[in-house]
């Protein structure tokens, strides 16, 4: 177990009138959270857009358990994943850090070493370090062992979740459209078949195993669309090869019952004493494969049923926090690590089926971009005994913060920093504070464009690349080797006017800025 005085890092306040913090903890609000030691428990959906939800605007899709946490809560219309792509914001939620801090946090493949490392001091030792139980369930994607490639995935595996502050956890070693397709429980493979030992290579394929490319008859629950056919799981063609793996082998459609059945389970055998829970579904993430159950529960094929199933698996999770009699003190945040995306490697239907529905609510771009599609997520918070007054906000939320502002919740740090970037001074906004937020929110696009956002203005820095994804996926980049500064009216940021040479002063500034807060 890691030590709070190690390797602890806090940045100064930004100076400057632009930058000067809006947030401040209101005399009424400090009691509430000193009285108490909630459970906290986080559900950090998978490519979900800002506008998948019911309660923010979905159209063709229900979300009744979702929605219902946003009436009885806080509904956040400009909080932010810190990266457009999955490994980078999960990173930076875990860790308070931003990913462009450290080197190897892009989208990792299902072999990467763990990017997390064990001296590194992350959100579950915030909780260790106040007497809770901490686990996570579901998707990972954040590397496992020392080296990349180097992992035996028929023995224990180190460094894992338990070296990172994590007393159990049930996860997907990756993601879904990667190998290994196996779950793995505390630091070895679940369910594990010595007949069917595993491997796993990214480099080239093992001999006699087919692949989507060269066998697509056996693509039998989903076809490829573009990538996605190496090695084949479950008639899903995947990223990367693997051999074995036998009963331990995952199938697409069990995977939210599996993890959501995991979750239940520790819900229950911990309701005596605080526990925090990382909660990381796959659902409406490729390969979009529900149960039979929820297909057809939604108008727009598979994706729409894959978020019926995540709303599925919310309502169980509060379910049973209910009938533990622990949801009135219990926070629960649930957001989502980046933007949405339709055709993203199997042919679906995303998008031939999506209708009127917008995933990102309107926004320009998505996953990947630097527009605003790409880091918008939704944000819900609800926390009965705290927060009084449900409703709307439109504070500037980063989920940097994370780590300090539980850190704070649960008395850990005294109020100071105890992350590279996050602020603990969030901690009152993100529980309903009213006032403008952050004083600014920086995200990553795919390419490492930076962008920084103040309650006023949008920048994206000048980085230059392909304006539309070239692999694939329909999505504007937001890339340019020219500045581009948008104007936030009535609410939104304005992306369809660069605003750069008109408020050039301003444009300058926030650039400055920019190039500081990365030195």
């Amino acid at each position: 177990m890691r030590h709070l005085n190690k390797g602890l890092l806090s940045l100064a306040a930004l100076p400057g009138a632009v930058f000067a913090q809006q947030a401040t903890r209101t005399p009424d609000h400090e009691p509430a959270l000193q009285q108490t030691r909630p459970n906290v428990v986080i559900i950090y959906a998978d490519d979900l857009g800002f506008g998948d939800l019911g309660c923010y605007g979905a159209k063709g899709v229900k979300t009744p358990n979702v929605d219902k946490l946003a009436q009885n809560g806080l509904r956040f219309t400009n909080a932010h994943a810190v990266a457009s792509t999955s490994t980078p914001s999960r990173y930076a939620l875990l860790t308070g850090q931003y990913p462009w801090r450290k080197q190897g946090t892009d989208v990792a493949a299902g072999d990467a070493a763990m990017i997390v490392s064990p001296d590194q001091y992350t959100v579950a030792d915030v909780f260790k370090d106040a007497g809770y139980t901490t686990a996570a369930f579901g998707k990972w994607h954040l590397g496992l062992e020392a080296q990349t490639g180097k992992q035996d995935w028929n023995k224990p595996i180190s460094p894992a979740l338990p070296d990172i502050g994590f007393d159990y956890s049930y996860i997907m070693a990756a993601t879904a459209d990667r190998v290994p397709c196996v779950f793995i429980e505390n630091s070895t493979v679940a369910n594990y078949d010595p007949t069917a030992p595993i491997y796993v290579s990214y480099i080239r394929n093992f001999e006699g195993e087919p692949t989507g490319r060269n066998n697509p008859e056996l693509l039998y629950n989903l076809k490829s669309s573009h990538g996605h056919d190496y090695s084949i799981v479950n008639g899903i063609g995947r990223i990367g090869y693997m051999k074995g793996g036998g009963k331990a082998l995952w199938k697409d459609e069990n995977i939210a019952d599996s993890i959501t059945a995991h979750a239940v389970d520790f819900i229950e055998k911990n309701r005596e004493k605080p526990f925090f829970m990382y909660f990381a579904t796959n659902d409406v993430h490729v390969p979009r494969f529900p149960h039979p159950r929820f297909r057809g529960t939604s108008e727009m094929g598979l994706r729409g049923d894959a978020i019926v199933q995540f709303d599925w698996s919310v309502g169980e999770i509060v379910r049973t926090l209910e009938e533990q009699g622990l949801l009135e003190n219990t926070i629960i945040i649930l957001t989502s690590d980046n933007g949405p995306v339709l055709d993203d490697g199997y042919q679906d239907q995303a998008e031939e089926l999506v209708g009127e529905h917008s995933p990102t609510g309107g926004l320009r771009g998505g996953k990947y971009s630097a527009f605003e599609g790409g880091t918008r997520v939704p944000f819900i918070v609800h926390w009965p005994a705290t927060i009084q007054e449900a409703g709307t906000r439109d504070a500037l939320l980063s989920q940097i913060d994370f780590l300090d502002v539980m850190a704070s919740v649960v008395g850990v740090g005294k109020g100071k920093a105890l992350s590279p970037d996050g602020q603990p001074e969030q901690e009152a906004t993100w529980f309903g504070a009213e006032g403008d937020g952050r004083s600014y929110a920086i995200g990553m696009a795919q390419n490492h464009t930076l962008t920084l956002r103040t309650p006023q203005w949008k920048f994206i820095e000048p980085k230059g690349g392909a304006t539309i994804i070239p692999w694939g996926p329909k999505i504007e980049t937001g890339y340019s080797t020219s500045p581009q500064l948008f104007r936030r009216v009535n609410g939104e940021y304005d992306e369809s006017v660069n605003k750069a040479n008109e408020y050039k002063s301003v444009c300058d500034s926030i650039s400055k800025e920019l190039e500081r807060i990365k030195r």
